[in-house]
């Protein structure tokens, strides 16, 4: 039986639902300024919605610090039944505390199969990162997962980290990586791209590395890296606005020769000055 989805606009409305009969649900709050009141209301609603199989929360610019982003993750942690996840926090005042919070409700859903998260511009750093991601150990059925993690500092350490915990995901097949202006650097693209290889079932791949000071040598390794991933059949890589240079280029296009099965490649190498 399809289930329709509940989608609510107006917060208040959704406080005084029958918040158990929830299956799927759609809360959007873009841009309303609600803050950590807010969201601590909403998470206390969002605690007693433990039938929820499929969440989308979309919470753009509205002042969640560190504490709003615990009080969500506190809730959905009692939320045990979750097959689908999608949570929108782009622009807000989320950092490693924050992101460590909403990593520990993943913890309780195991059963999730499809997981989107958006913290595009916050503050969550290297220890966010590692914090948000350690969790994913236990998402064991997860098989589509997004990441937006743009403009957060992750740095090497974030990247490989992050890496490190999506080894854990066993059945992952569809990866979106964002990790566009994190000063990953060559040690954490390379960190990044031996944890990849270990994902054995991915088949598709999308990795935004834009504006992170890789030079030739984090590019070659993680296509070298990505070489051995044997199921990949789709890659779409974005290097653009780093430093490769020419060397780089050839390196990276030497490497992804070796990717036996890969059927679709896309390639961003735009602003790298190459003359080859």
């Amino acid at each position: 039986m399809i289930q329709q989805t509940k989608q609510y606009i107006i917060l208040e409305e959704f406080l005084n639902s029958s918040l158990q009969s929830h299956e799927t649900l759609h809360i959007y709050q873009n841009w309303n300024q609600i803050g950590n009141e807010g969201t601590s209301d909403l998470s206390s609603a969002l605690s007693n919605c433990t039938n929820l199989s499929n969440l989308t929360l979309d919470l753009m610019g509205n002042e969640i610090d560190s504490i709003g982003a615990s009080y969500l993750g506190s809730a959905l942690a009692n939320c045990t039944n979750l097959l689908n996840l999608e949570i929108n926090l782009y622009d807000n005042q989320i950092d490693a505390i924050g992101a460590s919070g909403l990593g520990s409700a993943l913890v309780n859903c195991t059963n999730l199969s499809n997981l989107i998260i958006c913290l595009f511009d916050n503050q969550i750093g290297a220890t966010g990162a590692s914090g948000l991601t350690s969790a994913l150990a236990n998402c064991t059925n997860l098989s589509n997962l997004t990441l937006d993690l743009t403009g957060n500092q992750i740095g090497a350490i974030g990247a490989s980290d992050l890496g490190s915990a999506l080894t854990n995901c066993s059945n992952l097949s569809n990866l979106t990586l964002n990790l566009h202006r994190n000063q990953v650097g060559n040690q954490g693209v390379s960190g990044l791209g031996y944890s990849l290889v270990n994902c054995t079932n991915l088949s598709n791949l999308t990795l935004d590395l834009g504006i992170n000071l890789i030079g030739a040598i984090g590019a070659s390794r993680l296509c070298s890296a990505l070489a051995n991933s044997t199921n990949l059949l789709n890659l779409t890589l974005s290097l653009r606005w780093n430093s490769i240079g020419d060397e780089g280029a050839l390196g990276l296009g030497s490497a992804l020769q070796n990717c036996a099965n890969l059927s679709n490649l896309t390639l961003d190498l735009r602003s790298l000055n190459l003359f080859i």
